[in-house]
């Protein structure tokens, strides 16, 4: 393996360390960031979570 891929390997698990606090887009439920923005039935934004199935706005 060249050793600018083994570089970059080694640097992204403190990426992910580095993301523990919930963020707005994070579902409030089960904590997943796996959302999608939807149109509300007003025409407002929603949010769903495509892990568990929650919704809110």
């Amino acid at each position: 393996m060249p050793a600018s891929i083994r570089g970059e390997a080694t640097g992204l698990p403190g990426v992910a360390v580095r993301r523990q606090k919930a963020t707005p887009l994070d579902c409030p439920s089960c904590g997943s960031s796996h959302v999608a923005q939807v149109l509300g039935d007003n025409g407002g934004v929603s949010y769903v979570c495509t892990a568990c199935g929650h919704s809110w706005s």
